[in-house]
């Protein structure tokens, strides 16, 4: 009895030690491709054993080269086009400066700024597409570590980006910061970029002479920013298509300013690759929007 006991406990040891040896190679695979995904580490795994685990490593293998290969060149090649579009855009405005510069008649002064305008929102959509390229880029290859960001120290480069869209409209930001600052896994820059644009979003929904309302709180173990505006508004069956890039929804702003239909979308992207959630409401047509940006603290 005690001899069959004792080749049962061999037993079960050899097949426990044959399982892990099987194991290990899927487990090796299996980590490899976490890697790339999370932070894009390119592993090198052993492909010259012919078993099932061993293709297995090979298909897996050869799949994140081929994923890196197929970025590396889809980002080399939009980044030319992004840069001989500009050049194609700068002719254009160029020339319309030029003729501004000559003290020109109303009409014509009236066609050369329609030029600059109209080459000044390809501009900006070509830009985005730049900031879009580089933040994922950003989060594909870095884990961002976490960081406390001081909202006093921000608001400065916020006002100066959207003071002169304010002015042009006449229309009053209410700022309120109920708090200091916050500790995110989010870059600076990145959460400036979003706020800035979220602001102009609702300026560029608003009414002349109206009032745009901003908060920075914390609430429930999160931080939260908020902007809330009078405007245009939207329906509730439209919340999903404003956060799609190239949007349907894109519209002319109340003092028909034109939009890239990407903006929100580059927004979104933003927030939830650093971990946060934003979302948009609304009461419906002409009764304002309100836009939420919420992070865990």
């Amino acid at each position: 009895m005690i001899f069959s006991l004792a080749m049962t406990l061999l037993a079960t040891a050899i097949t426990l030690l044959v399982l892990n040896q099987l194991i290990k190679p899927i487990s090796k695979a299996s980590k490899a491709l976490d890697d790339y995904r999370s932070s894009r580490k390119l592993s090198v795994l052993p492909t010259e054993y012919t078993d099932e685990a061993g293709l297995l490593m090979c298909n897996i293998q050869e799949s994140i080269y081929e994923a890196e290969s197929f970025i590396n060149e889809k980002q080399d090649l939009i980044y030319m086009l992004s840069h001989d579009l500009k050049n194609f855009a700068g002719n254009p405005q160029g020339l319309a400066k030029l003729i501004l510069s000559e003290n020109p008649s109303e009409s014509i002064k009236h066609l050369a700024d329609l030029i600059c305008e109209s080459t000044n929102l390809q501009f900006r959509y070509i830009e985005n597409f730049i900031k879009l390229l580089k933040e994922q880029d950003q989060v594909a290859k870095f884990n961002q570590e976490p960081r406390e960001i001081i909202f006093p120290n921000i608001l400065p480069f916020i006002n100066e980006q959207i003071e002169q869209r304010l002015i042009d409209k006449n229309i009053k930001l209410s700022l309120s910061l109920e708090t200091e600052s916050a500790v995110l896994k989010i870059d600076e820059g990145l959460l400036i970029q979003v706020m800035v644009n979220l602001i102009s979003n609702a300026v560029k929904f608003s009414y002349f002479d109206s009032e745009i309302k901003a908060r920075i709180y914390k609430e429930d173990s999160k931080l939260i920013f908020t902007v809330v505006d009078k405007g245009i508004g939207f329906d509730k069956n439209q919340i999903e298509e404003l956060f799609k890039k190239f949007t349907k929804m894109s519209r002319l702003g109340t003092a028909n300013e034109s939009s890239t239909g990407i903006g929100l979308y580059l927004c979104k992207k933003i927030i939830e690759r650093n971990k946060g959630t934003l979302s948009a409401a609304s009461e419906g047509k002409n009764r304002g929007a309100e836009f939420k940006i919420e992070f865990d603290i």
